[in-house]
């Protein structure tokens, strides 16, 4: 009886707790973030002839220059302190020419994406010596741009697109290069009034015999350097001037040279005409024969001979040929038994030379060796 009584109040008092306990308030789940809602995207509509332009995909946007203390310095520019007379604009992904200061005497235009040159900017630049538009995209420069700054001593317009050299350049001009552009054309009297040009060099164009004038070159008086390498010319330039000290024809295809070629020259001492279609019929006997000729380039020919040379020449390529043999007593300018090979300021001079790439092998003839006193090296 009293086992039923004590199970009975148990019973009772398990009921009890269960209803306790679910009366306790449970936690609620957090409440879901409302989903954010778009926003109306507003585009105005412009007219068709105010709609903003679009850069080609490939230039990159113009760079901006930091502050400058020169009020007149443009904003995609340098303009050091410590140097006033400069304008550095180079590398900066620009597109025109920027407004030139008039303080300004060396502009650094390079490595941009200019297309064509104006006058505009050029106005007030007429102190002007020294301006460098290498490596940019440049196919047109106004007529008027050279006669804003007269007084231009260097102008640098390599690696860009022209296709003529440029009209009413500044008589001044002390050099001028224009090498790696598609030139074609040089107008009649381009370089007739350049009387100071100590430097002109045309290299890697597409200037051909009926392209260069029998003229073109005969006034530049003052002409140091002359470099029309890696063109397609067949035949030498004509009346180049006789003061010329390095005469570059190299990559050219040209066949043969005049006899006189070279008589007149008074200071020649530089030659090269590498990869060239020269051959022994095309080469004078002693078309080379010039006492003011140091260093000789004819690598790369078809040669098979070596030509006779002045005993005052110091190196001689002569690789990349045909050249079966090579003859010293021929080769020497006195016979090998001459008191002359003796005299240490009449022996000949050649200190270099390079005969290899030819049908040559070696020992060295000793006649040569005997000659040639003064050799340092021979590639063979």
């Amino acid at each position: 009886m009293k086992a039923g009584v004590g199970l009975y109040s148990a019973l009772v008092l398990c009921l009890l707790m269960g209803a306790v306990f679910s009366q306790r308030p449970r936690p609620k789940k957090p409440p879901k973030p409302p989903k954010a809602t778009k926003r109306p995207s507003f585009k105005p509509s412009l007219p068709p002839d105010e709609l903003e332009p679009q850069e080609p995909t490939d230039f990159p946007p113009p760079i901006l220059g930091p502050p400058s203390m020169f009020l007149d310095c443009p904003r995609e520019c340098f303009c050091p302190p410590s140097f006033p007379n400069a304008l550095y604009c180079e590398n900066r992904n620009l597109r025109t020419v920027p407004v030139i200061p008039s303080r300004v005497h060396y502009l650094y235009l390079q490595n941009n994406y200019i297309s064509v040159v104006t006058a505009e900017p050029f106005n007030n630049a007429t102190e002007l010596r020294w301006v460098n538009m290498a490596n940019n995209r440049i196919k047109k420069v106004d007529k008027q741009v050279f006669e804003k700054v007269p007084g231009l001593l260097f102008l640098y317009m390599e690696r860009n697109q022209l296709k003529e050299v440029p009209d009413d350049l500044p008589a001044g001009l002390e050099q001028l290069i224009l090498s790696h552009n598609q030139i074609s054309k040089i107008p009649s009297g381009a370089f007739g009034k350049m009387e100071h040009l100590a430097l002109l060099d045309l290299h890697h164009n597409k200037l051909s015999d009926s392209d260069v004038g029998k003229n073109t070159f005969k006034d530049m008086k003052n002409l140091v350097q002359l470099n029309l390498a890696h063109n397609i010319l067949k035949k030498m330039p004509a009346n180049i001037p006789n003061g010329i000290t390095q005469l570059f024809l190299d990559r050219n295809n040209i066949e043969d040279i005049p006899k006189d070629y070279f008589q007149g020259f008074s200071n020649l001492a530089f030659v090269r005409l590498n990869f060239n279609q020269l051959s022994d019929k095309g080469v004078p006997k002693a078309v080379f024969n010039v006492s003011t000729l140091l260093d000789l380039h004819l690598a790369h020919n078809q040669l098979t001979s070596v030509p006779l040379f002045n005993p005052q020449l110091e190196q001689l390529h002569l690789n990349h040929n045909s050249i079966e043999s090579i003859n010293g007593t021929q080769l020497c300018p006195f016979s090998l038994s001459s008191e002359s090979l003796t005299d240490e300021a009449l022996m000949p001079r050649l200190r270099y030379l390079r005969l290899d790439g030819n049908h040559l092998s070696p020992p060295v003839p000793l006649d040569v060796i005997m000659c040639f006193r003064h050799l340092k090296s021979i590639v063979i």
